[in-house]
């Protein structure tokens, strides 16, 4: 076996040693390196490579046991793409910021927290894992002046790294490595590229080819792609209202996991689902396929009327409430809906009560009888989520599960199982009781779901295929698809009545539903005609694969209706929480309201969620990481090339794209950057977002050292040949800028979008070629860009530790802390005058946002937020607001010349009456406040009399809203919270006239 590799590479430190620990002979080879490709690379045989130094090490020194090897596998990833990176950049900057050390030393405090508790990395055996790790900190431990600036404090670490390092197979390991602790660590090659990598091949991909060198072949395709790629784009797809498939394009539609509506989703489930399909679909887009992303909030079921119960509402109330907490924060994080529905719809009654028949007349359904858990304090069957005990599963027994299901190992629970079950309404124990219910015979289907299974799963994720193999290993048995509750879709039989379909069997019934909702035309995205290609993409967290791959496949193939089945399946392992797991239920971790509340930009949180998406294993959250990946990689690296890039061509060429002589060096680069550009579509079309988002983020770091290689500044006060050669430097530069402006788009669309601005680009000449990816010339000579402006801004470091305190322990111990009652709603404001200013402020940002493009993406979520701005206004100002009512007579006259000014720009604007009419409504109802409170101003009467008055007005004004809302609509769910604003009004008014 081979080692190829080049000089004081560390991480052929874990070939070496993980060789003599399985008495492997390994021979170094010298590998000559000009390009941004990790060595080194363990060549095995003719057949057999690994270019991934991790999996090369579990492969020569393997963990036996299966749940140590997933742990050592966890570890490995952690290595290359948190520790590596970091001990690489602290190793080879020439001054290292005080971000980059404090993070540095964070990860290192990790490891040392590891070793307090076990003698080894996962545990009491020697394992890869403590080879990979002891390997990328060698440089630090054994070199005094590193170890006195990071491991100071690492007793434990310090302690471990002597006890191996005395052993055989490391001194000999260290010895035939032939490096220094004190570097240098990063050669250079003809570009100037350092053969360290900022993040490495995780240990699932060794199929990522590595060549030595650029090859003549891969410069004459740059060439080709520069001279002719932008001409060989496909003509830009137009953009319809409603999406249906197109024949002759490749049809994707998208879906992302149904958010559960009984509170807010916290970053585990947005990047777990609607953030990574957000990705994905801006890449399809980008790609010009025909895209529909649909998702919507998955409303019926247990934990509804759970939380109803909770909050003294009805479930529809508790659905109407979270539902507008969940859209705002998809809007804000800047999700790209196509349609955001929900499940509470008649589409999704028809749709689901209609396959349930199928099934029925199919034979696929049975009744039996079940003994279920009766609360006879409450006098109800218990469903699942409202019943709390003990985790029956052994090796667990967590004394928090619900009925359905284990938080802490994820595993699902019959709720009968339950050690000591309690009702979670009353804390009575529950008894067993029989309920006769009807169920999918899963065990009759099996047969047909294996078979699509095996011949569908190669294009799922490594999580994805693992929980659906476990659930097949174990065999499929009937599985309960009624349940005795209120509030769900009815089953559509007489004598089941008073049941309603589980949540589980109608939730993924609702992506069609919902797509019904978008289209009114479903069946061609779900039962599409042969000659339309539709391919349909699927984005969860694992713990919801099981639905999608088992069970709603199961319905559909059992109704055998037609309606199309997964295609690709990309679901994730679980985002943890700094040292913690998130939890919605606990109220643990950093929630999307949260989020917003920091200052930090969506863009900066949609980029650090990506970069950590937990692929392979399990990931975690960490604020300091989160500031120092702004720091470095948005702002340093990304913001930086863009910035000088432009401003070069700004000030030294008058703000016009030069002409380029390019060379064959200059070719070069583009092959090195066609490389990444190639491995970013691969990435994408495979669901692996992270990985692509690191193909982005070298191209940028290839521009850096271009620019810095090229030094046009200098070049610039040279002969003419000099100044031609700045010429060509900035044209290419430029050029990347272009590239990279599409390449990070889906990550970060408001970055994205003013870039394109600066680049003065329509959205339409930023696309990519999926199938031939390449630079091209996005900016023809002579095209003039726009001001440059800075992308991305720095955060203080110290921000840090103050978010980490802010956010530390639960939701209800926060907001305890603030002196407030614990709350899980969004925060809003109530006070009119609060109010009025926070929209003065957001119009501002609405109105700077237009006037600097015209991408509707950019500033809509603002418009939105203005939007419920102005509603939450119009509801403080319903409100008995102290002896005025609501405002003062001074307040209610600016607000009615302001809003007079609005209505007449918009008449002005637009002859469409459907656009200003209601702020004419608006505008009316201003003056109509006015006018009360200046008669109040002019008669003042008693305080009591007042009060009394003032409500009755309100009641008036309410009850003209309320019909005015009924004759427009039949839609219940948007006037029922009017109409529950004017019950609440009555029943003050009747407290009021009994004092």
């Amino acid at each position: 076996m081979k080692i190829y590799t080049n000089e004081n590479n560390t991480a052929t430190l874990k070939l070496l040693i993980a060789g003599n620990l399985a008495e492997k002979k390994l021979e170094l080879q010298k590998a000559t390196f000009e390009g941004p490709k990790s060595l080194p690379l363990l060549e095995v045989d003719e057949e057999l490579t690994f270019f991934s130094s991790n999996a090369a090490a579990q492969y020569l020194f393997p963990v036996l046991d299966l749940s140590e090897n997933g742990q050592c596998q966890q570890m490995q990833e952690w290595e290359a793409t948190r520790l590596q990176p970091a001990v690489a950049t602290v190793l080879t900057a020439k001054t290292v910021s005080a971000d980059v050390k404090e993070m540095t030393q964070s990860l290192l405090r990790m490891v040392d927290g590891l070793l307090s508790k076990h003698k080894y990395i996962i545990g009491e055996k020697l394992s890869a894992a403590d080879v990979s790790i002891w390997s990328t900190l060698y440089p630090l431990i054994y070199n005094p002046e590193n170890q006195q600036s990071y491991l100071s404090e690492c007793y434990n670490i310090l302690k471990w790294a002597e006890e191996l390092n005395g052993a055989k197979a490391f001194k000999e390991a260290v010895k035939q490595w032939g490096g220094s602790p004190s570097g240098p660590f990063s050669p250079i090659s003809a570009l100037g590229v350092p053969q360290i990598n900022n993040i490495s091949s995780p240990a699932d991909s060794p199929d990522d080819s590595v060549q030595i060198s650029v090859t003549q072949e891969e410069i004459e395709l740059a060439q080709e792609n520069w001279l002719n790629g932008l001409r060989n784009l496909q003509p830009p797809l137009k953009q319809e209202k409603i999406v249906l498939p197109v024949k002759g394009r490749k049809n994707i539609l998208i879906t992302s996991a149904l958010p559960y509506v009984n509170n807010i989703p916290h970053l585990g489930n947005i990047i777990g689902c609607v953030l990574s399909a957000d990705i994905f679909a801006r890449y399809c887009r980008l790609c010009d396929y025909n895209t529909l992303y649909i998702s919507g909030t998955d409303e019926y079921g247990t934990a509804t009327e759970t939380k109803a119960i909770e909050e003294g509402l009805t479930p529809r109330q508790i659905c109407d409430k979270y539902y507008e907490i969940h859209n705002s924060v998809y809007r804000w994080f800047d999700i790209g809906f196509d349609y955001f529905g929900r499940t509470s719809t008649q589409e999704q009654t028809e749709i689901v009560q209609k396959q349930f028949m199928k099934l029925l007349d199919n034979g696929f359904i049975s009744t039996q009888s079940v003994e279920q858990l009766f609360c006879e304090k409450c006098e109800r069957f218990l469903a699942d989520r409202f019943v709390e005990g003990t985790c029956p599963h052994a090796g667990c027994l967590y004394a928090g599960a619900r009925g359905d299901q284990c938080d802490k190992c994820g595993k699902l629970i019959n709720a009968p199982d339950l050690i000591q079950p309690k009702c979670k309404v009353c804390a009575h124990a529950p008894a067993l009781r029989p309920s006769e219910q009807l169920f999918i015979e899963l065990g009759q289907l099996e047969p047909s779901i294996r078979s699509w299974v095996s011949s569908a799963e190669a294009g799922w994720s490594a999580p994805a295929r693992a929980v659906t193999r476990s659930w097949l290993r174990e065999g499929l048995r009937p599985r309960a698809v009624t349940r005795d509750l209120k509030w769900g879709v009815p089953v559509p039989l007489p004598q089941y009545k008073h049941k309603v379909f589980y949540v589980w069997f109608d939730a993924p019934i609702g992506y069609t539903s919902i797509t019904q909702c978008a289209t009114k035309q479903y069946e061609k995205w779900w039962k599409p005609d042969k000659e339309y290609d539709v391919k349909l993409y699927q984005f969860m967290a694992k713990d919801n694969v099981p639905f999608h791959a088992i069970m709603f496949p199961a319905s559909a193939i059992g109704a055998n209706d037609g309606t199309k089945l997964v295609d690709y399946i990309f679901a994730t392992e679980y985002l943890n929480y700094e040292e913690g797991k998130f939890s919605k239920s606990r109220g643990v971790g950093v929630f999307g309201t949260d989020a917003q509340d920091t200052g930090i930009p969506s863009d900066v949180w949609r980029f650090y969620l990506a970069s950590i998406r937990p692929e392979t294993s399990d990931s975690s959250f960490n604020w300091t990481e989160l500031i120092t990946r702004n720091n470095s990689e948005l702002l340093n690296n990304l913001g930086n090339f863009c910035h000088r890039s432009l401003s070069f061509c700004v000030n030294s060429f008058n703000g016009k794209i030069p002409g380029a002589k390019l060379t064959s060096s200059d070719y070069e680069l583009f092959a090195l950057v066609n490389r990444e550009v190639v491995a970013y579509v691969r990435e994408m079309e495979r669901g692996r977002l992270r990985e692509a988002l690191r193909r982005a983020l070298a191209v940028a770091r290839l521009g850096n050292q271009h620019m810095q290689a090229a030094q046009p500044w200098r070049l610039l006060k040279g002969t003419d040949e000099d100044k031609a050669r700045a010429a060509t430097a900035v044209c290419v530069c430029c050029q990347l800028c272009a590239l990279l402006c599409a390449l990070l788009a889906p990550y970060a669309p408001r970055a994205a979008a003013a870039l394109r601005a600066q680049l003065n680009l329509a959205d339409t000449c930023l696309r990519i070629n999926p199938r031939n990816p390449s630079v091209i010339q996005y900016l023809p000579v002579g095209h003039a860009v726009g001001k440059p402006e800075p992308l991305f801004a720095k955060i203080a470091p110290e921000l840090a530790d103050t978010l980490r305190d802010r956010y530390r322990g639960t939701q209800t111990e926060r907001a305890q802390q603030n002196g407030e009652a614990a709350k899980t709603d969004a925060p809003k404001v109530s006070n009119v005058a609060e109010l009025e200013k926070a929209i003065a402020e957001q119009g501002d940002k609405v109105r700077h946002l237009k006037a600097s493009t015209k991408d509707k993406s950019v500033w809509q979520p603002e418009v939105n937020r203005l939007l419920e701005l102005k509603k939450q206004l119009t509801v403080a100002q319903a409100q008995p607001q102290g002896d005025t009512a609501g405002a003062d007579v001074a307040s209610l006259e600016k607000a009615v010349a302001q809003q007079g000014d609005k209505v007449r720009q918009l008449k002005a604007s637009t002859k469409d009456k459907a656009v200003w009419q209601p702020e004419v409504d608006k505008l009316l109802e201003l003056k109509k406040k006015l006018a009360s409170a200046q008669s109040n101003q002019a008669t003042p009467a008693s305080n009591s009399a007042d009060s009394v008055a003032s409500l009755e007005k309100a009641i008036a004004e309410q009850g003209d809203k309320v019909r005015k809302l009924k004759a427009s609509t039949k839609d219940k769910s948007v006037w029922q919270p009017e109409v529950n604003v004017l019950l609440d009004l009555k029943k003050r008014l009747a407290a009021a006239q009994s004092k």
